[in-house]
């Protein structure tokens, strides 16, 4: 039935225009539905210019479909235009007045939208041009369909009559005189009249003529056509087309106030627009829909619409226009909305990161992230909060972190620069995700458009840039190092420069601190400031420099800085940031103990541990502070000299010749000024009573690493045997002043103070003090412990044999005092007892007489256990110090044990 209705009302069109309304084409009854549809379509056309023709083109709705197809359908080019009837000047009169009152109705948003040119002018050009025309016959203009099947008596009209063109006047409204002849110019209410005039005489339906009797009866008749061809194209493939119609329904609904019906199916128009790209189409349509939504309270819906307004080409609104759409979007941002949902602004506010490498951060610092924000806003617009997501490039485990920037943020239009606060992240390669933010009570996300951005120009939209990274994060690795100057030993109890490399490793210490912690036994001199210079410049400082030198030509330049001690921090300066430095500050190490010497019949070991002292260093780096190193140095500390002692000859008259040899400890040269000898009480010095070295060889000179030899004449004196007991705890006392010449930047050198002890005669210098323990039988013991021979049948396993120790005394007590016991001598004997069993007394006194020569012979009963050659047991006299024992012969230091005789045994039942 659609289909027949729609041939119908071609026939219509075709009996009642002729050739002076419409130039229609005639369709033959096909069953192709395309075609159905198409004619459909196109009778909706021609319906809507006879509308046109008639005077109702102001009233009639303006929808895209509409305008251009009227656009594109020619005007009726009859061969002569009829004129109006003379009786129809009220009529005229009308038409004149609708036409004055007709006032556009502006659109949401206030847009004005200027309409095409399909009235009045072009029509009233057209059908006077053919009014001009007297040729009755002029087929060619004809379209092919009103040629066909129609007689030459139908297409021509009666002439009116003619009256001097003079009298007629060009305006297009204006009343004036409606009499005339063919040469006048018709206005636009004329035409409309004749043609209204000219359908009635026409027309012979009833239902077509009723269709363009009033404006409401011609919408009713122009919008079931329209669904119907809807309909058709809906249960079609050509579903597109159906869409296209639901817009012109919803045109008329929007118009009639029904603007729930005309937001459903502009929904279905604007999704389609947006899809195709056609964003003209869109401009006309989608404020329609905003009205609609704002009307029903649709927040969520218009506030979209608002959004791709303003997404829309800047070409298509004027400026006020879209600071319309921005205000609205504004309002309901800070208005209570009963239910806000996110919103995408994609197509508004994009980002990516700056042109040029990416920020580069150490594992754990933090940094400021430099990111470039298009917005699409024709004016500010201000951001309570704004957060951007990072996505590791790495591994999709990681998920995102998000940045945010909790103070407001005013985008201007166009391109921004933000800079946002980055908190440590973890190693690797970070991309831009999404950027979301706040306006007012509206949260709103932006993606998809970040992949790079545009470098260097203002365009925010972004589609084919690749993805880059934005931040990089270095695996942890070393970023600093701390090591200690110098590697050599420094003056114990003298005030030393401590030197501190601080060597940067491709990173910078800017605002970098260091604590130091002194260890035990160790302090920092708080009279001298702290001085740093550059590591470069101590390399190529000359040794020959002095202390005093070389500081005043380092602070003549930048990489010298004198810094002071606050809490145990120093902070670094400026000029350390990225260049390799040394730290000097003063310490003093300090030893109460007196040093020692040694003699060369019994060497003692040094202890590298006891002038080992530590330094506990953490410095503080990075953009927050937040890295840290930590490192504890150890610096060794040393006297000046290690003494030892030998006694190099005795004279015939008992004088012995004393050589005190001075080994130098450090690493700079040592300059003897004086020396002397403070005896022990026994000892008596021979030729200087002042205690100096027998020949004059000061000052003396050593060089690093070298030794030096000084000889002293001493002799025995008389002391009891108290006194002697006494001498041997405190010993003798060996006095040297010296000087030190040295560079702090190699090793040892003059104390920091510059102060000197002060010794005898007020010279300066510094003073070392060394204990010697002077034994008086240094050359003549007073005991002699001998080992008598074993069995000449040799030992075996299990037999018993006699070990046998004999002790003599080699002078008499009164001149060599040993023990305050004076017969008595402690005795012990020792033996493993894994290979021995003693079965005598292994501890005790026996009686030795205090005259010279007497002599005693100690036995014990032993029994070896095991056979080899094991050590056999040893004999000792604890409290005589072994200086004053002779051993001759001595004792062996393995003997050979046999084996037991082999024999057998019965067991005998009990």
């Amino acid at each position: 039935m659609k289909m027949v209705k729609c041939f119908m009302i071609c026939e219509y069109f075709k009996c009642a225009l002729v050739d002076v309304y419409i130039s229609c084409r005639c369709f033959p009854i096909i069953s192709n539905l395309h075609v159905t549809l198409t004619n459909k379509s196109f009778v909706c056309g021609q319906l809507m210019r006879l509308a046109y023709l008639i005077g109702y083109g102001m009233d009639i709705e303006r929808s895209p479909v509409n305008s251009a197809a009227l656009s594109m359908l020619p005007w009726p080019k009859p061969a002569v235009w009829p004129s109006f009837p003379p009786d129809a000047s009220n009529e005229v009169l009308a038409k004149e007045k609708k036409i004055l009152q007709a006032n556009t109705r502006p659109k949401h948003f206030g847009i004005h939208r200027k309409p095409l040119p399909l009235e009045p002018s072009l029509l009233l050009r057209e059908a006077n041009r053919r009014r001009a025309s007297l040729s009755a016959g002029n087929m060619f203009e004809l379209s092919p369909s009103f040629a066909e099947g129609l007689s030459l008596d139908a297409l021509r009209t009666p002439p009116p009559n003619k009256i001097p063109a003079s009298s007629m006047s060009r305006t297009n409204s204006s009343p004036g005189n409606f009499e005339g002849s063919l040469d006048r110019p018709m206005r636009i209410s004329e035409i409309h009249v004749a043609a209204e005039h000219a359908l009635q005489h026409t027309i012979s339906d009833p239902d077509l003529w009723k269709c363009l009797s009033s404006v409401q009866n011609f919408e009713q008749k122009y919008l079931d056509l329209t669904k119907g061809a809807a309909d058709n194209y809906h249960h079609s493939w050509w579903k597109r087309h159906g869409v296209v119609l639901d817009g012109e329904i919803a045109a008329v609904y929007h118009k009639h106030g029904n603007f729930d019906l005309a937001a459903k199916s502009y929904e279905k128009v604007c999704a389609l627009y947006s899809g195709e790209g056609w964003q003209d189409l869109l401009a006309e349509v989608l404020p329609n829909l905003a009205e609609c939504q704002k009307i029903l309270n649709d927040e969520a819906g218009y506030l979209s619409s608002c959004v791709k307004l303003l997404s829309l080409d800047k070409g298509l609104f004027l400026t006020k226009e879209r600071q319309s759409f921005q205000s609205e979007v504004v309002r309901l941002a800070h208005s209570e909305m009963k239910h806000p949902v996110p919103l995408d602004v994609s197509s508004l506010i994009t980002f990516s990161g700056n042109p040029g490498p990416p920020l580069e951060l150490c594992d754990g610092d933090p940094g400021t992230l430099s990111v470039t924000v298009w917005s699409g806003f024709p004016d500010d617009i201000t951001l309570e909060s704004l957060s951007l997501t990072l996505a590791a490039t790495y591994s999709a485990d990681e998920g995102v972190k998000a940045i945010t920037r909790s103070t407001a943020t005013i985008l201007n239009p166009g391109k921004n620069n933000i800079f946002l606060a980055l908190p440590p992240q973890k190693p690797g390669s970070y991309v831009l995700g999404v950027l979301t933010g706040q306006i007012g009570n509206l949260r709103f996300r932006s993606h998809s458009f970040s992949k790079g951005g545009p470098a260097d120009t203002d365009d925010f939209m972004s589609y084919e840039k690749p993805t880059r990274p934005i931040l990089k994060v270095f695996k942890p690795r070393p970023l600093v190092d701390l090591n200690a100057a110098i590697s050599s030993a420094l003056l114990m109890n003298e005030p030393q420069w401590i030197g501190i490399i601080v060597r940067p490793i491709y990173y910078s210490l800017k605002g970098a601190v260091l604590h130091i912690d002194t260890g035990p036994g160790l302090k920092i001199v708080d009279t001298h400031v702290i001085e740093i210079e550059s590591y470069t410049k101590v390399l190529q400082t000359s040794t020959q420099n002095t202390v005093d030198d070389r500081n005043s030509v380092s602070a003549a330049t930048k990489e010298f800085t004198q810094l002071t001690l606050n809490d145990g921090k120093i902070q670094l300066p400026d000029w350390a940031n990225e260049t390799t430095s040394v730290l000097w500050f003063p310490v003093l190490a300090s030893d109460k103990r007196l040093a020692r010497g040694t003699s060369s019949v019994a060497p003692q070991k040094q202890s590298i541990v006891d002038g080992m002292r530590t330094i506990a260093l953490k410095l503080e780096f990075g953009i927050s502070h937040n890295q840290t190193f930590e490192r504890t140095v150890a610096v060794h500390f040393t006297d000046p000299f290690h003494v030892s002692t030998r006694v190099a000859d005795k004279c015939k008259d008992g004088a012995l010749l004393l050589q005190v040899t001075l080994h130098s400890q450090v690493k700079a040269t040592l300059t003897i000024l004086d020396t002397w000898l403070d005896l022990q009480p026994g000892f008596v010095h021979t030729g200087h009573d002042d205690g100096r070295p027998s020949s004059s060889i000061l000052p003396l000179i050593i060089s690093p690493s070298s030794r030096a030899g000084i000889l002293f004449g001493i002799r025995l004196g008389s002391a009891t045997t108290g006194d002697e007991a006494e001498a041997l705890e405190q010993g003798s006392i060996l006095n040297i002043k010296y000087a030190i010449s040295g560079n702090r930047t190699i090793g040892a050198h003059a104390p920091v103070d510059g102060e000197s002890s002060a010794s005898e005669g007020n010279e300066l210098g510094l003073l070392f003090r060394s204990a010697l323990v002077l034994q008086r039988p240094v050359l003549d013991p007073c005991l002699s412990v001998g080992f008598l021979p074993l069995p000449s049948g040799g030992l075996k396993v299990g037999q018993l044999i006699s070990m046998r120790w004999r002790v003599e005394r080699l002078k008499d007590l009164e001149e060599h005092a040993v023990s305050p016991d004076n017969d008595e001598v402690l005795y012990e004997v020792n033996a493993n007892s894994e290979n021995w069993m003693l079965a005598g007394r292994k501890k005790g006194h026996i009686s030795l007489p205090i005259k010279q020569g007497s002599r005693i012979v100690i036995s014990i009963i032993c029994v070896p256990l095991v056979a080899g050659y094991v050590h056999p047991p040893q004999f000792k006299l604890p409290k005589v110090d072994e200086a004053n024992i002779s051993c001759n012969p001595a004792g062996p230091h393995l003997v050979c044990v046999l084996p037991p005789t082999l024999s057998s045994s019965f067991c005998i039942p009990s």
